[in-house]
């Protein structure tokens, strides 16, 4: 049976490790975007956790390495570390512990890491990682070297095969590309959640006011290459509460064409958000960011948009994994 334990979410030391999660079953990868492939390797863990009566951990890495390396452009991150701990809780782990990824750890041998982090520092009992999961300096530590190290150490490893989906591997490229084409439906299939944005609502230029229709204003991070367009969405604030509504990302052609900016319009809804920090759900997408020859034509249009909206919400109840994807991110916030 799985035991009761106190809520630590996110540990960023081994030096501040939980008492309790000495021991642990470690999900070890980057697992950005926590997709459907991820899912079978916290599944292994959360499996050989639960036959050994011990917690199920992700142990992950900040900044994403290809981030520290800086390969090219700045990489489009599916879920930045808040998100990405409260998915991989909804999903049954019992919390997340994130290394600082720096020029310290990426000199760590592979075996270093094994022996220091793993055995020495974690003790742990089991470990479940991906085929194409690669740690240690200049990426010598494989999945085989792992199993490898697990049997000299005295720890069990899983090793997790390719998940495909209509006979193509699941993997955080193909989920970017979809949202960046805006594929939201391809991209909530993969993911096996629905993707969403977290930020701080920010003052922006009252034009949505204006227009009969006041938008809570989030500015996402510039990597985040989510198509230009409207949404169906559900937002979530920090006391738990769920409001749905319709969102538009992108520059505001018929104004200014400006920065990119994420304008969720609430329904049924008066309060002022100013200053919080809260959750948008991306249901499905309606259209594409377009330039209109006047503002009468524009609101005509969003009239119709929040028509639309409403009724694809009506269609697309939450699932049980979007109601604890929530529930995980509101209690760790």
């Amino acid at each position: 049976m799985r035991a009761e334990r106190a809520a630590r979410p996110v540990v960023r030391s081994l030096d501040t490790l939980p008492e309790d999660w000495h021991g642990a079953v470690v999900a070890i990868g980057n697992f950005d975007g926590v997709h459907r492939g991820h899912q079978a390797v916290l599944a292994a863990a959360r499996a050989e956790a639960d036959k050994a009566g011990v917690p199920a951990l992700i142990l992950t890495f900040e900044p994403h390495p290809r981030t520290f390396f800086g390969r090219g452009a700045p990489l489009f991150r599916l879920t930045p570390p808040p998100l990405k701990a409260a998915v991989a809780a909804a999903f049954g782990m019992d919390g997340s512990l994130v290394l600082a990824f720096d020029e310290s750890l990426a000199a760590v041998s592979a075996e270093d890491f094994v022996r220091d982090m793993l055995v020495d520092r974690l003790r742990i009992r089991h470990a479940a990682t991906g085929y194409d999961f690669h740690f240690g300096h200049r990426r010598l530590g494989t999945p085989a070297f792992l199993q490898e190290a697990g049997s000299r150490h005295g720890f069990g490893v899983t090793v997790v095969g390719e998940y495909d989906e209509a006979g193509r591997p699941v993997s955080s490229t193909r989920i970017r590309s979809a949202l960046r084409e805006g594929a939201l439906r391809e991209a909530n299939g993969l993911l096996g959640w629905r993707w969403s944005a977290a930020g701080e609502i920010v003052h922006g230029d009252k034009r949505g006011r204006n227009l009969g229709y006041p938008t809570a204003n989030m500015a996402l991070d510039p990597s985040v290459e989510l198509a230009h367009g409207i949404y169906a969405v559900r937002l979530t604030r920090m006391d738990g509460s769920v409001r749905e509504g319709v969102a538009s990302f992108g520059r505001r052609p018929t104004f200014d064409n400006g920065r990119a900016l994420f304008e969720t319009f609430l329904f049924d809804f008066s309060g002022d958000l100013y200053g919080e920090t809260v959750l948008v759900t991306l249901i499905d997408r309606i259209r594409p960011e377009l330039q209109f020859e006047s503002v009468e034509a524009l609101v005509a249009r969003i009239d119709q948009d929040s028509i639309d909206a409403r009724a694809m919400l009506a269609t697309e109840p939450d699932r049980d994994i979007d109601a604890k994807v929530r529930a995980a991110w509101a209690a760790a916030e």
